[in-house]
């Protein structure tokens, strides 16, 4: 009985390792995203200037 006991204990733990490794990666991936929606959104901010711009420059060209 006390084996067994030992064995679901160990197993216990292996689980509370994989769960605690899963929850430090799962932060990272999270700050990670953020991070990336935060660029994401500077770079389409830059490229809806430069369209505006674009398009400004467009209007001044002569028509042929």
């Amino acid at each position: 009985m006390s084996v067994s006991l030992d064995h679901l204990e160990h197993k216990v733990e292996q689980i509370l390792a994989v769960c605690a490794s899963l929850r430090s990666e799962n932060q990272a991936l999270r700050a990670n995203v953020t991070g990336l929606e935060t660029e994401n959104a500077a770079l389409a901010k830059k490229i809806d200037v430069t369209r505006e711009r674009l398009e400004a420059l467009m209007t001044r060209l002569p028509d042929e």
